[in-house]
């Protein structure tokens, strides 16, 4: 009798991100299956936007001990993260069987890790789920820096941070970015800390250790009262603005039109329901993402990148 059987199920499993289950079911159309966060899914892996992590091709392993558990998962893929849901020692101690994947915070400007990273949660003493190559580069979609904790003003621009990382592209020295609604400035900081110029826009003041950065320009303005056919071609817009989804999808889009070079990283917050409807002229722009990022709230982040 072999010590371990591996069988495809036909089926994905999605992870909520923390608070937002309620989203992702919704999306999903299912109910959670293992744990209040994990959701599987008959079927291959399809866009989830509140998704914090995808296991596409799963498979469930049943093994005759934590020793065949492990070699087991070290046949389908090296780099394993454990997603528990239950039975922690005994899940802890067959992580420990596995090759020790780093979980030492990005250091940035850096892209995200390439790496597969198999995803896996312990169901039974002698059965588990696991994904070979989940969505994420990061352990369960949780995107992690070495914090700059003097320069910005907020902790927002990990949000920036974090779809730069994935998209293993980000601003360089020269070139123009646009920031709306910009204050207190996190965003503007994180950008003009890589050499680009910055303008930033929004009614309120920059916080006064940004607004001195050589590189920065501020726009006491409002950032629905610019006129994007007025502004010289700019390499990137981004926005971290407080507004409703519909009011920013028209903003973003005037934006789009006239600056068809630029590449776009926007936050869509909602206030009160989540409305997906709102979001659909977004969604439909070829090329972009719109996602539930680790470190986003109540917010999707859509991004456009060249």
């Amino acid at each position: 009798m072999p010590d371990f059987d591996i069988r495809p199920l036909g089926a994905t499993a999605y992870l909520a991100p923390e608070g937002f289950a309620h989203e992702l079911a919704a999306e999903l159309g299912e109910g959670p299956a293992h744990g209040p966060r994990l959701f599987v899914v008959p079927g291959e892996a399809h866009a989830a936007h509140w998704a914090q992590n995808v296991w596409p091709d799963l498979v469930e392993i049943r093994f005759v001990s934590i020793g065949a558990a492990a070699k087991a998962m070290r046949a389908l893929t090296r780099n394993w993260s454990l997603y528990p849901t239950g039975l922690y020692r005994r899940a802890a101690l067959i992580e420990a069987k596995l090759p020790h994947v780093s979980g030492k915070p990005l250091v940035f400007p850096a892209a995200a890790p390439v790496a597969p990273l198999g995803c896996w949660t312990l169901l039974e003493p002698d059965r588990l789920i696991a994904s070979p190559h989940g969505a994420s580069p990061f352990p369960n979609g949780e995107a992690r820096f070495v914090e700059d904790r003097a320069g910005p003003p907020s902790r927002a621009y990990l949000k920036l941070w974090e779809a730069l990382a994935l998209a293993g592209q980000w601003p360089r020295s020269g070139q123009r970015c646009l920031d709306l609604g910009a204050a207190p400035g996190g965003w503007t900081w994180a950008l003009a800390e890589l050499g680009a110029a910055v303008t930033s826009v929004d009614k309120a003041p920059l916080d006064p250790r940004v607004a001195a950065l050589p590189n920065v320009t501020h726009r006491q303005e409002s950032a629905f009262g610019l006129d994007p056919a007025a502004e010289a071609p700019l390499d990137w817009i981004v926005s971290d603005i407080v507004c409703y989804p519909e009011r920013l999808v028209r903003l973003v889009l005037a934006w789009l039109e006239r600056h068809p070079q630029a590449s776009f990283i926007v936050t869509v917050k909602f206030q009160g329901a989540t409305d997906m409807a709102a979001l659909q002229p977004l969604i439909a722009v070829p090329g972009s993402r719109l996602r539930h990022l680790y470190h986003n709230k109540h917010e999707l982040t859509w991004s456009l990148i060249r």
